[in-house]
């Protein structure tokens, strides 16, 4: 079964790219495309989308209250969202990753990036465009924060490699990246991710930073 994926955005020829980059996935099928918010959030009950890829611009209400009413609904299977921000701002990252949604990528995402935050968005799982990662980075870096003790005791269960990838990881390197600093293959560094997530009964990446910065394995600047 292919990936449902509805689209989102007030510009018509950015919505005709998207359609026509989603549907060059042979796992993925646009199952609607729509410049309105109260539209999108209708198509959203009746097609049962299992990811809604979004801009943030759309007509009627905009795409951040849109997400927020669809992610508000009782559901016995959440609304998975992608969010497209074209504004660099932090306020904008802020309110997006507040409201939980599964993605934010940013101008000059890819489509390889694109089919990607789908893909794990269907899971369940959170991808952040490499600029966003970097500003949660920073955020916990200036917040001085003081290490929680109670977190000291998982962290102590992984090993030497996988506190390798997962400082690396902390201090905004991409899974490439990673493999390159380490000098093993991007394959090695997937496997000790999941390892990661398994034994320190996270979801995703940014539940990874986050906790190797509450645990003190990465130190504040």
């Amino acid at each position: 079964m292919p990936l449902r994926v509805l689209v989102c955005n007030d510009l018509p020829i950015v919505l005709d790219g998207l359609r026509s980059l989603i549907e060059a996935e042979p796992d993925m099928l646009v199952v609607g495309t729509t410049d309105s918010g109260m539209e999108a959030i209708m198509m959203a009950r009746t097609q049962r989308p299992d990811v809604i890829v979004t801009g943030m611009e759309l007509q009627g209400i905009n795409g951040t209250e849109m997400i927020r009413r669809l992610l508000r609904e009782p559901e016995d299977v959440p609304h998975r969202v992608v969010a497209l921000a074209m504004t660099d701002d932090d306020e904008t990252f802020a309110s997006l990753l507040d409201l939980g949604v599964n993605g934010v990528l940013v101008r000059g995402t890819t489509g390889q990036e694109l089919s990607s935050a789908i893909r794990s968005a269907a899971k369940g799982q959170t991808t952040l465009a490499p600029q966003i990662t970097t500003r949660l980075v920073d955020w916990y870096r200036r917040d001085n924060r003081t290490p929680n003790e109670a977190l000291r005791i998982p962290v102590g269960e992984i090993t030497a490699r996988e506190r390798q990838v997962l400082t690396l990881l902390a201090q905004g390197l991409s899974t490439e990246e990673v493999a390159e600093q380490l000098s093993i293959g991007v394959t090695t560094v997937r496997t000790h991710l999941y390892r990661l997530r398994c034994k320190l009964d996270v979801r995703d990446r940014v539940q990874l930073v986050s906790l190797a910065y509450r645990a003190g394995l990465v130190q504040s600047a």
